[in-house]
């Protein structure tokens, strides 16, 4: 009888040990499934903080997923899916402009793009008086990351000297277009009360270069219309700068022969467009020009002016300034 007894319990001893190692087995998995999904739930290594993404109207949950995994905002498109279709079945990812100013999971950013929640704030961008269209596009492109600088440049060619230099406030993703309608707009309105041609803003881009004092720049501007009045070239360093897209003042004498209209050395007149976009100053100077008995002029490295009526006196000028 003994005997007999103690045959089930070491049975029942062995089931229970079964089922023990069962449990164990399937907790061990399940809290790899749970490590491995939070490892796909963190930002990944790579985050790119400070990102800009622009999610367009009528794209699928699965094409928005794929756009943030090729962006390294998520580890896994597919994790993504299954959450947004979890939290909004019905509206999904809501379009527009998003930014990420720090490393979120992927729990966080599936809730902002359901709720359209964008962190978007407008960046203040200021454009100095005198920048040429290349300028503004350095500017910008360092302000607003995912500005496209090289389209800017292609488009805004033409709109030299119309792109009023001023404090904006952009949207990250503000666009080229929207950048330069913007800058149109505020030139029309900043300007609406001047009355002057084309050539006004011309003879504006290159005082603008020329000097930074209103009296000086007035008086330059005397001698500027004077020397077109007599068929003088304009002989106007400013515009090298322009020409070869640099920052330079002391143009060479192999400068000085490049075959360009905008070389005001090589072809009398005005250039053919401004060089770079004036401030209301420069286009005040230029409207209202001194009269002097001058017909030369140029600045040392201390900004100190020297006018001269012949050329004699402007080369004496000129070894005085070396000195």
């Amino acid at each position: 009888m003994n005997d007999e007894a103690r045959v089930p319990s070491e049975e029942v001893g062995v089931s229970k040990w079964n089922k023990k190692k069962i449990f164990i087995v399937l907790g061990i998995g399940a809290f790899s499934v749970l490590l491995l999904y939070a490892g796909f739930m963190r930002a990944p290594a790579g985050f790119p903080v400070g990102a800009v993404v622009k999610i367009e109207s009528g794209l699928s949950i699965t094409a928005v997923s794929e756009l943030l995994g090729e962006k390294s905002l998520i580890r896994s498109p597919r994790l993504f899916s299954w959450i947004v279709r979890t939290q909004s079945p019905r509206a999904g990812v809501l379009s527009g402009v998003y930014v990420f100013p720090e490393k979120e999971n992927v729990f966080s950013i599936a809730y902002r793009l359901t709720r359209g929640i964008t962190k978007v704030t407008p960046v203040r961008v200021t454009i100095p008086e005198g920048s040429s269209v290349r300028e503004i596009a350095l500017i910008l492109k360092q302000n607003l990351v995912a500005f496209d600088d090289v389209k800017f440049i292609a488009i805004a060619r033409g709109d030299e000297g119309y792109l009023f230099p001023d404090t904006y406030f952009f949207l990250p993703a503000t666009s080229p277009e929207e950048v330069i309608r913007t800058m149109k707009d505020n030139f029309a309105k900043r300007t609406e009360n001047i009355r002057g041609s084309p050539d006004i803003l011309i003879m504006a881009s290159l005082l603008e270069k020329e000097a930074r004092q209103m009296e000086t720049r007035r008086t330059i501007a005397g001698i500027l219309w004077k020397r077109l009045e007599i068929g003088m070239p304009l002989q106007v360093d400013a515009v090298f700068g322009y020409i070869f897209n640099r920052d330079t003042y002391s143009p060479t004498f192999e400068d000085l022969t490049i075959d360009s209209p905008y070389n005001t050395y090589k072809y009398k007149g005005l250039p053919p467009t401004p060089i770079n976009n004036p401030g209301l100053d420069a286009i005040q100077a230029a409207l209202t020009p001194i009269e002097s008995p001058y017909l030369y002029y140029l600045t040392d490295q201390e900004g100190n002016i020297y006018y001269a009526r012949t050329y004699e006196d402007h080369l004496a000028n000129k070894a005085k300034a070396r000195n």
